[in-house]
């Protein structure tokens, strides 16, 4: 066969001329045949540039499956691949790939399973529907992928002959299989919750125990439970239950009543199936209900069956591609060895988890692909069963294709056979649980991971300290062996020659009568799924006398390429093991060994000497336990772990009504679990649509000239758009001042700024045009951090300042002579990365009959965006529409920055008259999207010596980037939450805007509130430990009471909780006996500490400062059939809103909440509408559709007095609509009594900066691992005070996801640039976010409920309150805590100074703050002049 494709001029790449003959002879067929959710698919010559994603995405109806990150970090691309097991014959595999790594060809004669494939809304399947109905979707984005990962899981634990499941609740958080996904709106609980009453419930009575011998041993936390379930078979009675199911509330209208498979969520501690309620008996009879749920069961007879045409799939060789790449797919080693020896050069490729970053992210070219992973005789891998076998083995041989999912499963059935023997596959196992997510560990090899040689590999220093031997072939030669430890010659460089490839790994074990013992260690930033700052394997043998015979230290992380300690082999071989002078001799050789430059690549210079230190530290002792050489603290050698999560929600409800109060599950949950719910790239395709790809600057500040003629070059892009495309005043754009340009202008000011966009008839081509655009720079000066800017005065115009006692008239100064004490310091928080799972796209149609356009936008903002898509293309706003359906997360990104990608589409669907559609890559997105704004406090607070504060002064700065966007409005907010709670007489603050060149920051989730309140939090901590007395009672001390004033001089009237909050939660928690074990905890361990904090947040509500925006429109129309049609200005972007809205509506006109719809957001229906941000989205559009059914009520008031309270909408429309009444109305509300004015310090004069304020108080306790960093939340308690909640399920939702946000803010998520200004953390493998295994290990939440007058004091809609932004400060109490810790150890370690503990408190700032003697000879001083490889910027 020739090659598949029509050979053109210029001619193909060498290496195709290369392989012609082979090809032709032996590679006869160019197409893929595979089976897709039941369907045969035959792909003939596909696009050899598509993953596995792009071919699902461009098939009808296939939408389901997302692109979140690209690199296989975050799981929305999620799907399954069953096959027939290779091992287990006759048994099905179903494997969990990320599609938008994996291989197209990697598919053939496999049955690829996508969400569409599991069910619909119409008959959903049993796991789509509990995760919809027990809230565990809310944007929804990551929802297909996170029901796909725990699909594999339930499908791979069943056995069809014995009709069974082994499987556990927790096997869902303890064995990895969701680490491999992120969700940034749930918190995780409710997916996790919903996951395991699937299990429980779901597959009762068919669940076999896991034999204790063959579970992993885990240290539990106190509270947690490991135990398998068993239960009753299913009822006969559920089996013909329908399944046609909404997912609405407390089941659907179709559902009916089958009590015996209902799941209940009422008080009793043995209801596994949901948090329990606390649900006092005193309950109205309208909250007292149980809450019933019904739920398709599941039937495993159910389930896709495996394709019977794939059980005879004969594996057969491929080639297809086109002139410019090729993919290969051999079917043998001989076939692998022979084009090898062809073409050294040709790319193999197996999970391509490498490869793909590769070509996604650095432009990596690679002419010819050569497939590998079906390569039986590359896979092959035996496990002795037998104790004989057992016995005699003395190497553990690994096939080098071997899936990592694998060979993790055989490390822990051969530990377990050979015990201590099997040290080292027992460091293998541990290793691999934390290899990056379950998706990547299913198709990603040893060899693979051997041969990308990185300095950071989890697995190399197992194999180096192991002694194992890789063993590779080539065509001539035959098998050869290259020892690990010198494999690796420099970085990302081996020794394996060209024409070769791996075939095998031989891993000794070592005989019965050897005393050795080897362990391995990785620190990473966050548990799951992270690459490792430094990872370790050690191995020692020791003679009959417990000398050190042999010992290899190598180590991951601290060098170009795997090191071995050679400086500490060398002075620990001979020496006793158990004395204590041998641990100094190896501390002290290995600070020798790895002596780095407090400048090293990666940063972190004393953080991972001090690891190389930490681990050999941990080390030493394990040994000494292992072998029984002595005694051993126990909390020394363990390492942190976390049992299965639990927590409970309050849902009772004494202001439930018939609709507004009730749990509704979000609208849209069940269309998002069975991918139906269409985001905005899920759009289909327009007719004529081309395809946008941004230009981004790659400098932070330089002069620049453009070429674009590279990218228009044949088969890459139509056109492009730039600074031309527009006057200068089109070009210029911004949500308060327009400062900032839609295209570079001969300069730029910040990595990441446009510079135009080419566009093409495809994404790939549009991408590959942008990448081939030529910018010349030339470099200017960098200003990044906020040090730097006050240093160079590079401020915006801001000048706002908030004065109160003294300091309105009089100086600040007057009143701190009058202090016992003054206290001073410096607070710093980083900045934030939304990550939204959804990345910033729009979609812009042009009409040509008028020149209007519709306008999709993944935007908050529908004003904005149709005001500056008429700016830049001259069409009044009348004929621009904007539209949301809804969001997949936005948090506020998508508020102002949205709107840039909209308008420059816009700008060239007027050019070409043709749609034009782009959705960013994630490190687009992050380069261009702006992030938190990072913050820096200088402070001064003066106070009593009996702990009255009295005075506070401060200077705060933000870091606005290279433009002034929202800038000034987060500082204004920021001023006026840096009290928090506290009354304080005297304040002057004064607030700073700097100008620097980053991203320009923007809007995020509290819009300043946070930063503010860890600043009050930092200052309260610094008075009371200055005053040697307890911060609790301070705080309680200096609580704003009834009458007080804030800083921007709004009086705290009756809706006034924190004290009844605090004094509640404290009983609840059982705070002060808790504290009590703490300490009694904290002095019986040296290397472990715990910590407990408890702080308040009072959150303002309303556009504090832009007065215009406190208000809204609706529209509500009534068809003749009595079905809703409502409209509204507020966009949903997975907050629950339409849902709230729908529920508001539904009460008010007295309908059932299914003949309520809202279509979508769009500016045609609901003009000037202001953006859905600020908590205020139900407040505002919830009182306009008020005001719109109120008038609709006034009108068929008649109608509902003739026909009775019972008859129906449809028979009151109808009857209306004959009278010619009007049965539509438009409402609106603006927000009354606000109208703050800067500058105005008259009392009787100042209107109200906010129109009420959401309280509440989080309490958490962590436990740290002092010799890492390490951390676990033991357990976090909140209570909110959200009024009369709306939908209290989605307001629980919102308050975890919102403490699991400020969580990673305050423990985990740093933002990074490079000292050029290079933006450093730009997606997943860089930035991590919270996962499954960061939350609290107990997490409960409950509502305020016992307030006097029932909030009726409230003017807000239902008397409820805005719960989006305020709980994520209570994050913050895991930094307290942790700080609450880390006092006690350096209280031990004889540290006496102020401990100032900036956010993030990362593991590397919690490990360098414990002052111990191992910190300091890991301590890396800096030369004169040096500085940190990474710049933070706060």
């Amino acid at each position: 066969m020739a090659f598949p494709f029509t050979a053109r001029r210029p001619t193909v790449p060498i290496a195709f001329e290369k392989l012609q003959a082979m090809i032709e002879s032996e590679f006869t067929e160019s197409a893929l045949r595979f089976y897709m959710n039941g369907t045969k698919i035959e792909l003939q010559n596909p696009n050899p540039e598509w993953t596995l994603l792009d071919f699902i995405r461009s098939q009808h109806g296939a939408k389901g499956t997302k692109l979140g990150c690209g690199e296989g970090g975050c799981g929305a691309c999620t799907v399954v691949l069953q096959s027939m097991d290779s091992i287990y014959k006759g048994k099905l595999k179903h494997m969990a790939v990320n599609a938008c790594l994996y291989p197209l060809v990697g598919v053939v004669g496999k049955h690829l399973i996508t969400i569409e494939g599991l069910g619909s809304v119409e008959s959903p399947h049993p796991l789509q529907e509990r995760i919809a109905k027990l809230h565990g979707s809310q944007c929804g984005f990551c929802t297909p992928g996170i029901v796909m990962s725990l699909y594999a899981m339930i499908r791979n634990s069943y056995n069809p002959l014995s009709g069974t499941f082994t499987l556990s609740a927790s096997d869902i958080e303890l064995e990895g299989h969701l680490d491999g996904n992120l969700c940034r709106c749930t918190g995780y609980k409710p997916i996790l919750s919903a996951a395991k009453t699937f299990i429980l419930e779901d597959l009762r009575g068919k669940l076999i125990e896991i034999p204790a011998d063959e579970k992993i041993d885990i240290t539990v936390n106190k509270d947690g439970k490991d135990v398998p379930y068993t239960s009753e078979v299913i009822p006969k009675g559920m089996l013909s239950k329908p399944t046609v199911s909404c997912g609405r509330p407390g089941g659907c209208c179709r559902d009916k009543p089958q009590p015996s498979s209902s799941c209940s969520l009422e008080d009793s501690s043995e209801t596994s199936s949901l948090e329990s309620s606390e649900a006092p008996e005193e309950a109205s009879s309208a909250s007292s209900q149980t809450l019933k749920l019904e739920f398709i069961p599941y039937i495993p007879s159910t389930e896709l069956i495996f394709p019977p045409a794939l059980s005879k799939f004969e594996n057969t060789s491929i080639c297809y591609g086109n002139s410019k790449r090729l993919w290969i797919r051999p079917t043998t080693l001989k076939q692998l060895l022979d084009l090898k020896s062809l073409d050294p050069t040709i790319k193999l490729v197996g999970g391509a988890s490498e490869v793909q970053v590769e070509v996604r992210f650095k432009n990596s070219q690679f002419a010819v692909s050569v497939y590998v992973a079906e390569i039986e005789e590359l896979a092959e891998m035996s496990v002795p069963t037998s104790d004989v076998q057992l016995a005699s083995m003395k190497e553990f041989i690994v096939g080098a294709n071997t899936p990592l999912t694998e060979l993790e499963y055989a490390c822990k059935s051969l530990y377990a056979g050979l015990g201590r023997r099997g040290l080292v596959v027992e460091a293998m196992r541990k290793q691999l649980r934390y290899f990056a997510g379950r998706q990547i560990r299913n198709t990603a090899s040893l060899a693979g991971n051997l041969v990308t040689a990185s300095p950071i590999s989890d697995m190399s220093p197992i194999l180096l300290a192991a002694g194992a031997t890789i063993m590779a072939r080539r065509k001539d030669g035959g098998e050869f062996p290259l020892p690990v430890n010198s494999f690796f010659v420099s970085y990302r460089k081996t020794s394996l020659p060209p024409d070769s490839v791996i075939t095998k790994i031989r891993i000794p074990i070592p005989a019965e009568d050897i005393q050795e013992v080897f362990k391995a260690y990785k620190q990473a930033k966050r548990k799951d799924d992270d690459i490792a700052i430094v990872t370790a394997a050690f191995r020692v043998r020791l003679d009959e006398e417990g000398n050190v015979e042999d010992i290899c230290l190598a180590y991951g992380g601290m060098a170009p390429v795997i090191t071995e300690a050679k400086n500490a082999k060398s002075a620990l071989h001979g020496l006793k093991w158990y004395d204590s002078r041998t641990l100094d001799v190896g501390l002290k050789a290995l600070s020798e060994d790895f002596n780095l430059n407090f400048g090293v690549s990666g940063g972190m210079a004393t953080y991972r000497r001090t690891l190389t230190l930490s681990f050999f530290f941990r080390f030493w002792h394990e040994v000494v336990k292992e072998l029984q050489l002595g005694e051993v603290d126990e909390n020394l050698i363990q390492e942190i772990h976390r049992g299965v999560s639990t927590g409970t929600r309050d849902n009772r409800n004494p202001y439930e009504q018939r609709v507004v109060g009730k749990q509704v599950p979000h609208m849209s949950a069940l269309k998002q679990n069975t991918g139906e719910a269409e985001y905005l790239d899920d759009i289909p395709h327009q007719h004529r649509e081309l395809y946008g790809a941004l230009v981004l600057s790659a400098r932070a500040h330089a002069k620049i000239e453009v070429d674009w003629s590279p990218a228009l070059a044949p088969g890459l892009a139509l056109g492009y758009v730039d600074r031309n495309s527009l006057s200068k005043e089109q070009n210029m754009w911004g949500s308060v001042r327009k400062d900032e340009h839609f295209f570079a202008e001969d300069e730029v000011f910040s990595h990441g700024q446009t510079i135009g966009m080419v566009y093409a008839e495809t994404a790939l081509q549009a991408q590959a045009s942008a990448r081939a655009v030529k910018v010349t720079y030339q470099d200017l000066p960098v200003i990044l951090t906020i040090d730097e800017a006050i240093q160079a005065s590079s401020f915006y115009q801001h000048g706002r300042m908030l004065r109160k006692g003294v300091a309105i008239d009089g100086s600040i100064e007057d009143a701190f002579s009058k202090c016992d004490r003054i206290f001073e310091g410096t607070t710093r928080i980083g900045g934030q990365e939304h990550f939204y799972l959804e990345t910033n796209a729009a979609l812009v149609v042009p009409h040509i009959e008028d020149g209007g356009m519709e306008v999709w936008s993944s935007t908050q903002n529908t004003m904005e965006t149709q005001e500056f898509v008429s700016q830049v293309t001259g069409m009044p706003s009348n004929r621009i529409n904007a539209r949301v359906k809804r969001m997949g997360g936005a948090f506020g990104g998508k508020e102002s920055r949205s709107v840039p990608i909209a308008a420059i589409l816009a700008v060239a669907a007027k050019k070409e008259k043709r749609p034009v559609r782009c959705m960013l890559n994630r490190d687009e997105d992050m380069m261009t999207s702006g992030q938190r704004h990072p913050i820096q406090a200088r402070w001064r607070v003066g106070a009593m010596n009996n702990g009255t504060l009295v005075a506070l002064d401060a200077d705060i700065y933000n870091n606005a980037g290279y433009s002034y966007d929202m800038s000034g409005a987060v500082m204004d907010r920021c001023c006026t939450h840096v009290d928090n709670c506290y009354e304080i007489p005297n304040v002057h603050i004064r607030g700073h805007v700097c100008k620097t060149n980053t991203h320009s920051n923007t809007a995020f989730r509290g819009f300043g509130g946070p930063q503010a309140m860890f600043i009050a939090e930092s200052y309260m901590t610094a008075v009371a430990e200055g005053l040697n007395i307890s911060v609790d009672d301070l705080r309680i001390k200096n609580l704003y009471k009834e009458g007080d004033c804030t800083p921007f001089l709004q009086p705290i009237d009756v809706d006034w909780h924190i004290p009844q909050l605090f004094k509640e939660t404290k009983a609840q928690c059982s705070f002060d006996q808790r504290k009590v074990a703490i300490d009694a905890f904290n002095k019986s361990n040296k290397w472990k500490k715990r910590g407990i904090a408890m702080l308040p947040v009072k959150f303002g509500l309303s556009f504090a400062t832009a007065l215009h925006l406190n208000q809204a429109g609706a529209s509500v129309k009534i068809f003749t059939d009595g079905s809703v049609l409502l409209h509204h200005g507020g966009t949903e972007m997975g907050q629950g809103l339409y849902t709230k809205m729908c529920q508001v509506a539904a009460q008010e006109l007295n309908v059932p909440i299914d003949s309520i719809f809202t279509q979508d957001t769009t500016s045609y229906h609901t003009a000037n509408a202001s953006p859905t941000a600020a908590s205020s989205g139900s407040d505002l559009n919830g009182m306009a559709v008020k005001d719109a059914c109120d008038q609709l009520n006034e009108r068929l008031a008649p109608y509902w007095a003739k026909f009775g309270p019972d008859a129906t909408m449809k028979t009151i429309a109808h009857a209306a609509y004959f009278d010619r009444v009007n049965l539509a109305a438009s409402g609106f509300w603006k927000m009354p009594k606000i109208g703050y004015v800067w500058g105005n310090y008259e009392v009787s004069t100042v209107k109200p900066m906010y129109y009420y304020f959401t309280q509440g108080i989080g309490c958490s306790e962590v436990e740290l691992d002092l010799l890492t960093g390490d951390h676990t939340v033991l357990r976090t308690d909140i209570k909110m005070d959200v009024g009369r909640s709306i939908n209290p399920a989605i307001d629980y939702g919102q308050i975890e996801g919102a403490f699991v946000q400020g969580q990673g803010l305050f423990t985990m998520e740093e933002t990074l640039w490079t000292q050029k200004g290079e933006l450093f953390t730009r997606g997943p493998g860089t930035y991590k976010i919270p996962g499954f295994s960061d939350i609290p290990q107990e997490f409960n939440i409950s509502f305020l409920q016992n307030v006097e007058g029932g909030w009726k004091h409230l003017r807000s809609i239902q008397s409820s309150k805005g719960a989006g932004e305020p709980p994520l400060f209570l994050g913050a109490s895991v930094l307290f805590a942790l700080r609450d810790a880390l006092v006690s150890a350096r209280k031990d370690n004889g540290v006496t100074d102020y401990l100032s503990l900036d956010s993030p408190a990362t593991s590397e700032r919690l490990r360098l703050a414990v002052g111990d003697e191992i910190l300091k000879m890991g301590t890396v001083v800096p030369r004169e002049g040096e500085k940190n490889f990474l710049v933070t910027v706060a």
